[in-house]
């Protein structure tokens, strides 16, 4: 069994690993996430790198992706599936793209975690927004 924060990342890498290239802009934005919000206030951030070659090395096997949301489901208290779908858009907006496997991951978070399409939309657009260029 993983920890909240251990699916937190999971689901961050998840989605930042979709196209197979984990971009710099992706690694930075979980990062400043882990640094900054209050749900990661009693986590240290030295553990990063190791959760995510956790996840990596679990995405690699066979049935990987379908074991990581089922740990990540788990793992979570429900008022927290919300918040790691809005993680895992984050990431996914970080490079200013959104890529189809992003995408298709995206939605197997939302299923797997039961986030209401509305609210996955709102989500959706403010990470948009928030991460758009001028």
């Amino acid at each position: 069994m993983i920890s909240h924060h251990d699916a937190l990342i999971y689901t961050m890498v998840m989605t930042a690993a979709a196209d197979g290239d984990l971009k710099d802009e992706e690694l930075r934005a979980m990062g400043n996430i882990v640094q900054s919000l209050p749900i990661f206030r009693d986590f240290d951030p030295e553990h990063i790198t190791t959760i995510a070659e956790d996840c990596g090395q679990l995405l690699s096997r066979e049935n990987g992706l379908d074991d990581a949301l089922t740990m990540v489901r788990d793992a979570l208290p429900d008022k927290l599936n919300e918040t790691a779908y809005a993680l895992a858009v984050d990431v996914a907006v970080s490079d200013g793209q959104l890529k189809q496997e992003e995408l298709r991951i995206l939605e197997l978070v939302r299923h797997e975690l039961e986030v209401d399409r509305l609210i996955a939309a709102a989500i959706e657009r403010g990470a948009v927004v928030r991460h758009r260029k001028a």
